[in-house]
């Protein structure tokens, strides 16, 4: 007999195909995230949840379902903060994710919200649009040069390391960078400095990962540590930055502008942050490339098979 899985949101076909072939599916039709009573049912339905971004596994709900018969959670993505991975653990439940499939693609987004800001893409588009653009002249809608300019990123893990090399080779940008732990090999001229040395930058890039230890890493006092030409950019996670904060520093012109994949109570934004024409806002596309999408699916897969076939597991959390 097949193990069962559910898959709580659709996934591409290719996926779908696979996966078919060696479980007995069930997959949620329904794009949003699940509810926690919905989580704790998959743990007691199934025999592994692939749930993905927003599916509130938390320690509350592992505490109220004693038992489960779920035994993996193979996460769709990089990023599990929505799952409390030690209370899984204590539940007897293993957690993987996919690593590696989306660094390029989320590299690509924060060059994309780089250069939408500081060029003021998004607002030029609108004035376009709007029929408001009365033809090209010398002093219009001036933005910030990119080339050459400073960049901080915080976290130099793998996407850390990929924009590193956009930014450096592409665009000649002096990169530094903050991380938690020693870099031996940033894989180009980078410099590990400290977290407020890589907030001074004209630049600043978040890609560290989500959860309780980065919640609201940037707060006020790192905003006010920013310069008041600089730019900030999230491709990471929502809630490492305080949002009520940013707004507050942008309001105030302690920033320039933003760039944001990520918001803290995604998928609501902040109306303060929609009305304002010195912030990009994308509706989460980090990752959203068809080819991509399919090898992190793909990479569930093979996470699931690896557990039910008694292998050990290529991306364990």
């Amino acid at each position: 007999m097949k193990p069962e899985v559910l898959i709580t949101r659709p996934l591409p076909g290719k996926v779908i195909a696979e996966a078919i072939s060696h479980f007995s599916l069930t997959i949620r039709e329904d794009t949003t995230p699940l509810s926690p009573a919905e989580c704790a049912e998959a743990l007691h339905q199934y025999d592994a949840v692939l749930p993905t971004l927003g599916d509130p596994f938390s320690a509350a709900v592992f505490a109220e379902n004693h038992a489960p018969r779920c035994r993996l959670l193979a996460n769709f993505g990089v990023g599990y903060n929505h799952i409390d991975v030690e209370a899984a653990k204590a539940a007897g439940i293993i957690v993987t994710n996919t690593p590696g499939a989306v660094t390029d693609a989320t590299a690509d987004i924060a060059l994309t919200l780089i250069l939408m800001t500081a060029r003021r893409a998004g607002e030029g588009e609108r004035m376009l649009r709007a029929g408001a653009w009365q033809g090209w002249h010398p002093t219009q809608m001036l933005g910030a040069h990119v080339t050459g300019k400073r960049l901080g990123i915080i976290g130099m893990g793998r996407i850390g390391k990929a924009i590193a090399k956009r930014a450096h080779y592409g665009f000649g940008m002096e990169v530094q960078f903050f991380n938690r732990s020693p870099v031996a090999n940033p894989g180009l001229p980078a410099e590990q400095v400290k977290l407020e040395t890589a907030l001074a930058a004209d630049f600043v890039v978040i890609a560290v990962p989500g959860g309780p230890a980065t919640r609201h890493l940037i707060n006020a006092e790192k905003l006010a540590q920013m310069q008041p030409h600089a730019f900030l950019i999230n491709i990471a996670r929502g809630d490492i930055v305080d949002e009520a904060a940013l707004v507050h520093a942008l309001q105030h012109q302690t920033i320039a502008g933003a760039g944001l994949d990520v918001y803290e109570q995604e998928p609501t934004v902040s109306p303060a942050l929609i009305d304002m024409e010195n912030v990009t806002l994308l509706p989460h596309l980090g990752t959203a490339a068809l080819e991509i999408r399919e090898a992190m699916g793909l990479m569930a897969v093979d996470n699931l098979r690896a557990f039910f076939d008694g292998k050990p597991l290529p991306n364990l959390v």
